[in-house]
């Protein structure tokens, strides 16, 4: 890959002189990764000016050319696979294991999944005697996060383009080097030029620039819920249309009548996948009272297996968070809930003693957890478990409720039917009862402070289009 220090606008791979640049930091190893050129509100200006153009053709292109192109990529995509792995371990310290199966196979997955649907998604629908024509929004800023760098601007892209619009892309800085293959991956699938821009920079500078800008319709935006206030008071001026997926504080509830041993262990091990570092993690994991002292010792032996570091090691299965400034907080939460009283079964705050390098954190779990403590009300973000007991089913549902965020919630429970009555009391986008298997169009999005729109599916496509009512077509 040739093009790390560029930027791609109007079709090509454009130069970046007098830019300054950024280096990309190997969390696994403190090392320099790659470098980067960050961009300015011109640069954004050149974009979006790009994608406007593009617009007027590629939102009059047919369902057909559209899947051709769909199509392409998928197979250029399935070509490059391993090579987006392997950067993606390489930018953030994802074990390759985790970077294979779950990172770019879940994105491979969101593709497949919007070619599934384009083919049979209903532009036009008719509405008693008024025809309701589903258009695409425009142009659409996409501003995307750190923690699943392809994989979540497959879900922001593909449903865009797959519904005429064209974008302007800003993928993390901390993140940046699997986007850029993912553009040459758009580029070689033959995508017109100016439907698919990507920009480097901070969300102080290029995010801002997208999110006010007057030619921007749309903005998609992914990342801490502090910073989506910011998007969108920025985008407020010129009332475009902001989506937004932010932070979370996810809730584990075990029934008793559960397989205890299975359903800690899975809860404790889902909840360090990628090192912990996702808005879904179910963190929270609420247990009946009278069984916290099996629940502690299952949740030990399930955070003692787990393997840490060499990421490039088939067998490895926690890597780092993501950069130094992550490394710190996730440290001051833990110690801050170590000083409110919780009990460290095992983990902390210090360095893992086997790894002298790299922003490894302890695989960490909490007992004797309240709902006050940190580790309950903030975004931990860090593989972290904490253990909070309960001694009703309506108690569970306060305690899971009782947060500012509401993206997902998880439930363990043999009664289906008890099962559904609990999950339509939980306030959350998501709930995930008995750890199904995972599905790609699931509507993805929060309630709360968890952002507004659904990303996935359907969902996802309806995120990019305007609805008009065209009505006396009948005559």
């Amino acid at each position: 890959m040739n093009y790390l220090d560029h930027f791609f606008i109007d079709g090509r791979f454009v130069t970046t002189e007098g830019r300054p640049r950024r280096d990309v930091i190997n969390p696994a190893t403190e090392e320099v990764a790659g470098t980067i050129a960050m961009g300015t509100a011109e640069d954004v200006d050149q974009a979006v000016a790009a994608a406007r153009r593009a617009f007027a053709t590629y939102s009059q292109s047919s369902r057909e050319e559209r899947l051709e192109l769909f199509r392409r990529a998928l197979s250029i995509f399935d070509e490059r696979a391993e090579d987006l792995a392997q950067l993606t371990t390489l930018e953030m310290g994802a074990p390759i294991t985790f970077a294979r199966q779950a990172q770019i196979a879940g994105a491979r997955a969101h593709i497949a999944d919007a070619i599934r649907i384009l083919e049979y998604y209903e532009f036009e629908r008719m509405a008693g005697p008024t025809l309701l024509s589903l258009e695409p929004i425009g142009v659409c800023a996409l501003i995307t996060p750190w923690n699943f760098p392809v994989l979540q601007i497959v879900t922001k892209v593909m449903p865009a383009l797959a519904t005429g619009c064209t974008v302007v892309l800003k993928p993390s800085e901390y993140a940046p080097i699997s986007p850029m293959l993912f553009a040459e991956i758009l580029h070689d699938a033959g995508f017109p030029a100016g439907v698919f821009n990507l920009v480097n920079g901070d969300g102080p500078t290029v995010g801002e620039a997208m999110a006010r800008h007057p030619g921007v319709d749309m903005v998609s935006f992914t990342g801490s819920t502090r910073a989506g206030v910011q998007v969108a008071k920025s985008a407020a001026d010129t009332v475009k249309r902001v989506h937004q997926e932010l932070g979370g504080n996810s809730a584990n509830i075990l029934i008793e009548d559960v397989d205890l041993e299975s359903a800690v262990t899975k809860g404790v091990l889902g909840a360090y996948r990628n090192a912990g570092q996702s808005c879904t993690a179910p963190t929270r994991m609420l247990v009946p009272r009278h069984l916290q002292a099996k629940a502690i010792e299952y949740a030990r032996r399930a955070a003692q297996s787990v393997v840490l570091g060499d990421v490039t090691d088939d067998q490895v299965m926690l890597g780092p968070v993501m950069n130094e400034r992550q490394y710190e907080r996730v440290k001051t939460l833990i110690d801050r809930t170590i000083a409110e009283g919780a009990t460290v079964v095992t983990g902390g705050s210090e360095r893992p003693p086997t790894l002298d390098r790299g922003y490894f954190v302890q695989p960490t779990v909490f007992a004797d957890v309240t709902p006050g403590m940190t580790s309950a009300r903030e975004e931990m973000f860090g593989p972290v478990v904490s253990l909070i007991p309960y001694d009703s089913i309506d108690d569970a549902i306060a305690i899971a409720n009782d947060t500012p965020y509401g993206l997902a919630a998880y439930l363990q429970c043999a009664d289906l039917s008890k099962a559904g009555k609990i999950a339509r009391q939980l306030r959350a986008g998501q709930v995930t009862i008995n750890y199904p298997a995972w599905d790609a169009s699931a509507p993805f999005g929060g309630f709360k402070q968890s952002g507004n729109g659904r990303e996935c599916g359907e969902a996802g496509f309806e995120a990019f289009v305007e609805v008009k009512a065209i009505g006396g077509l009948q005559g």
